[in-house]
């Protein structure tokens, strides 16, 4: 190592030390990920951008988990159904419902909606890993799905009454509940380095993936990619299946899924800017309630937090 690239070296090194980075930047790439679903709109098929998001990202990851995987692949084939199961619903499944709900519902919501995901894990914690937290926590979840009913109801207590839901804010809501639970998921982990775990992962997703094009060709709904779903294509495999998923790993690794998963809640308030200021999206009153309430959530839960992982 020369004199010259030791900083890089060191300002990496703590870049990866650090989980407030690394998680900001994760939803970040979200965030632009709640647009770029929506900008795909008939560009491109939900369930072939699922698949091919998959087969491009793939190149990447296997060759930067290569000189790990030669290490992994033993304790990999040991946990095949941990790595199947989790790549097939933190991955397909979360993806797939994403990208319809992209179909059905306004990059806004799509963003703000996802702040449900750290409440659901503080509970999906407790539930099944024992994991405690504290009364500020659980306030801090309280008033972030607060802000999560006020984007489904839209701003109208009736429509809670009579259960009229957009399809597609609904939806979003199931793949939050399902990103929870590989969230949770995550501390189970095997001991195996992060690259090795989205290879295996990553692997799984797209082999469980293929079916669900196979079935979009069959049914009618395939769309041939244009430029601009190419472009999507490229930026969806690169940040939210490459980039994002070593980030929000070693997140999680660092500081524990609770604490980690109240981070999420920094999607809406991105995701807001950037689907007023990009695409131009109404803001109506109601998405100001609800940024309040996800945003004090995530302000009192890690205020809350404390030691807790």
């Amino acid at each position: 190592m020369t004199d010259a690239t030791a900083p890089q070296v060191g300002l990496l090194r703590s870049a990866w030390a650090s989980p407030v980075l690394l998680l900001v930047l994760t939803t970040l790439i979200w965030a632009g990920h709640s647009i770029v679903g929506r900008l795909a709109v008939g560009e491109i098929g939900p369930m072939t951008l699922t698949f091919l998001r998959w087969a491009v990202a793939l190149v990447p990851i296997l060759v930067a988990a290569r000189p790990s995987l030669r290490r992994d692949w033993p304790v990999l084939r040991a946990n095949w159904l941990y790595v199947a199961a989790m790549g097939a619903l933190g991955y397909t499944v979360f993806v797939a419902l994403f990208y319809v709900a992209a179909h059905r519902t306004t990059a806004l919501n799509l963003s703000i909606i996802q702040g449900a995901i750290p409440a659901l894990v503080l509970i999906g914690a407790r539930v099944f890993l024992g994991v405690r937290f504290t009364g500020l926590q659980a306030l801090g979840a309280l008033v972030t799905m607060l802000g999560v009913v006020a984007i489904a109801a839209q701003g109208d207590p009736a429509r809670l009454m009579a259960l009229a839901f957009n399809s597609g804010d609904v939806m979003m809501l199931v793949a939050a509940a399902i990103y929870a639970g590989y969230t949770v998921g995550l501390r189970q982990r095997p001991h195996v380095s992060g690259l090795s775990l989205l290879a295996g992962m990553a692997l799984a997703a797209f082999v469980t993936s293929a079916p669900l094009m196979v079935w979009e060709v069959a049914s009618g709904g395939f769309v041939w990619p244009t430029a601009a779903g190419l472009l999507t294509l490229v930026y969806v495999a690169l940040g939210p299946a490459f980039a994002s998923q070593i980030f929000y790993m070693r997140g999680v690794e660092l500081i524990g899924p609770g604490r980690a998963g109240v981070f999420v809640n920094l999607v809406p308030v991105f995701g807001a800017i950037m689907a007023v200021g990009l695409l131009g999206e109404p803001f109506a009153a109601y998405h100001v309630v609800a940024l309040i309430l996800v945003v004090g959530g995530i302000a009192i839960a890690q205020f809350g937090a404390g030691g807790a992982r």
